[in-house]
């Protein structure tokens, strides 16, 4: 039994969440052991078991925020502000 009352599957560091993302590159969705090819590429702190629920909680809330069910605090398919993303053309 785990010394911690924490799921490490719950608390997800931006570091955790950028190598994940960049092994999700590395393994995709044809890799033979893609879990656990992406659980070893996280370094042990995370479990195939985890890898695979994170991913698909990910896949639900990007589902969500394209059928517009949850405003997007990012912008992701919003226009950019007046002065903002046209930089270099004046």
């Amino acid at each position: 039994m785990a010394s911690s009352s924490k799921d490490s599957s719950s608390e997800w560091t931006k570091q955790q969440n950028k190598q994940f993302e960049r092994a999700l590159a590395v393994y995709d969705t044809d890799a033979p052991d893609r879990w656990h090819n992406v659980a070893r590429y996280m370094g042990g702190t995370k479990s195939a078991e985890e890898v695979r629920r994170h991913y698909e909680r990910l896949e639900v809330d990007v589902e969500r925020i394209e059928a517009g069910g949850v405003p997007s605090s990012l912008g992701y398919g919003a226009t950019p502000p007046a002065g903002r993303g046209g930089a270099g053309r004046r």
